[in-house]
């Protein structure tokens, strides 16, 4: 069953919030945005607010078949990361934007992101990167360039400048948003500590359909919503 609008911007809230408690917090950047299959409207978190301060009322719509939606007042400069890659991706459900510490960090480096976690394993296709400019993407032909240089894959690292993740609706690209981070955080971690010693590519791409299914998704995205609800934390009218 498509989902609403309505219940589309209160999961775009949620995962705003989400992602704040998870380290993505970087003053007013940062976005979120998600539709139902086939749609051509967006709710995506308007421009202004943090994302730990994101109620449903903060998510607005994005009509990709008017580009000059992009334009209007409360619009993220960036919107068009979110416009392109959705006219390109008809599998794509949510987008997430933002620059995050570790990944934002790796994005300043010439590293590969190595098999070592049940975390990295979810990206053993590989990570897109996005080399052509460190600036923000806010016209549509950069919009564009970023959708292609991130092909079929889950993310693309923006070259000095962040990341942008991909998911089928807003909790699956949530998780994979916050498992890239966590997955280039332990690689961190791992080279203070000795050699690597990556998980083989056929033996990670293996371990992708068990460690990664739709209930184990729903169930994370319980364990949030109610870690915020516990923090007194959620949107607006939306806690337990």
């Amino acid at each position: 069953m498509a989902a609403t609008a309505q219940s589309l911007r209160e999961q775009v809230a949620w995962a705003c919030r989400i992602l704040a408690l998870e380290g993505y917090a970087d003053l007013t950047l940062g976005h979120v945005s998600g539709r139902s299959e086939g749609d051509e409207i967006v709710q995506i978190k308007r421009k202004g607010v943090a994302l730990d301060e994101v109620d449903p009322d903060d998510v607005i719509e994005l009509d990709l078949g008017h580009d000059q939606a992009r334009l209007t007042p409360d619009m993220h400069l960036e919107a068009v990361l979110h416009s392109e890659v959705y006219k390109a991706r008809p599998d794509v459900g949510a987008v997430v934007h933002g620059h995050p510490p570790y990944v934002t960090a790796f994005s300043a480096t010439g590293a590969a992101l190595e098999l070592l976690t049940h975390d990295s394993v979810l990206f053993s296709e590989g990570l897109a990167v996005f080399e052509e400019t460190p600036e923000m993407i806010t016209e549509v032909a950069e919009g564009q360039a970023v959708a292609q240089a991130l092909g079929d894959k889950r993310a693309v690292i923006l070259r000095n400048h962040g990341v942008l993740v991909v998911g089928k609706n807003v909790p699956w690209a949530v998780l994979t948003a916050l498992t890239l981070e966590r997955a280039v955080r332990l690689q961190s971690i791992a080279r203070t500590l000795g050699s690597l010693r990556p998980i083989a590519p056929d033996r990670a791409r293996q371990m992708i359909g068990d460690k990664y299914q739709d209930r184990f998704v729903e169930e994370y995205w319980g364990a949030w919503t109610r870690r915020l609800e516990r923090l007194d934390a959620a949107p607006s009218g939306l806690g337990a």
